[in-house]
């Protein structure tokens, strides 16, 4: 972990041992979001005929949250910046450029559950999809809509009352996670037959 909550020097300190690391979990974020649009494409095709608003619904709700996380990721863009030797930054003392960069990266940690929100959000059509879809089990569409209202709830939570955040985190996270992961499994083992059967909206 780069961040240490409360600690502006122990932050400073990873960002400057762990620089690359830091840097390459800002691209490999960024190509995670160019995939969720990818992905949810593919969905909205998957699901085509199904439920056509619910699918419109799914792909606007992805549409907003990939630019929140695109643009959140600029906070550890900058924070590395701070990080770094450039002479113009000697006007500020060690101690001003740790607080800041401890700052930004808690401006990123804000900005994830912003973008939260939106990740619950979009679970919702996408659990009712898959439910009303007659070729994946109905069971990993409640365990979707389980998620979203876990993903809405953590957020929220992070938002509203942050020193509770990371308690709340801890107990969400299995019902945050198991319908997505096994939604994964399911298309990674079984997988959707092109000719399979396709239930009317």
């Amino acid at each position: 972990m780069i961040l240490v909550a409360g600690d502006a020097g122990a932050t400073a300190a990873n960002i400057f041992t762990h620089e690359l690391l830091m840097r390459a979990g800002v691209v490999s974020n960024l190509f995670c979001q160019v995939s969720f649009v990818f992905l949810v494409l593919a969905l909205n095709r998957l699901f085509h005929g199904i439920n056509d608003k619910l699918a419109k619904l799914m792909l606007a709700l992805v549409i907003s949250a990939v630019p929140i996380a695109v643009v959140n990721e600029l906070c550890q863009v900058a924070a590395l910046e701070f990080s770094s030797r450039a002479p113009y930054l000697a006007v500020l003392s060690p101690e001003q450029r740790s607080a800041l960069m401890l700052t930004l990266l808690n401006v990123h940690q804000s900005g994830i559950s912003v973008a939260g929100i939106f990740w619950g959000l979009w679970l919702f059509p996408f659990g009712l999809l898959v439910i009303q879809s007659g070729f994946i089990p109905k069971v990993l569409g409640v365990l979707l809509i389980v998620g979203s209202f876990s993903y809405l709830i953590d957020s929220s939570v992070a938002l509203l009352a942050p020193q509770h955040g990371s308690a709340v985190s801890d107990i969400l996270m299995l019902p945050l996670a198991l319908g997505e992961i096994s939604m994964v499994l399911w298309f990674l083992i079984k997988g959707v037959r092109a000719n399979g059967p396709v239930a009317s909206a």
